[in-house]
């Protein structure tokens, strides 16, 4: 029992080390990425439009479309519909 409960301690262990090192790498991947929304800020571009591209980019086109015609719907609800593009 003494065996199997070592191996169990170095399993996990292990396991948090790794856990530990990868969070460590996702804090340095963050403050990579904040240092490149701050270079595109000192730049003149407005990061939270930049988010909104990188969030919009990261969705698939028929996920994309549905969430543009509900904020259709929606805006249309309220009043507030955009005009139509000049074609």
């Amino acid at each position: 029992m003494a065996e199997a409960g070592g191996i169990a301690r170095d399993q996990i262990r292990s396991i948090v080390e790794r856990i530990e090192r990868l969070e460590e790498e996702k804090q340095a991947i963050a403050d990579d990425i904040k240092e490149v929304y701050a270079e595109a800020k000192a730049n003149g571009f407005d990061t939270k439009t930049l988010r909104a591209v990188v969030r919009i980019r990261k969705q698939d086109a028929a996920e994309r479309q549905e969430q543009e015609a509900l904020l259709d719907l929606y805006l249309a609800a309220l009043g507030m519909a955009l005009p139509a593009a000049a074609e």
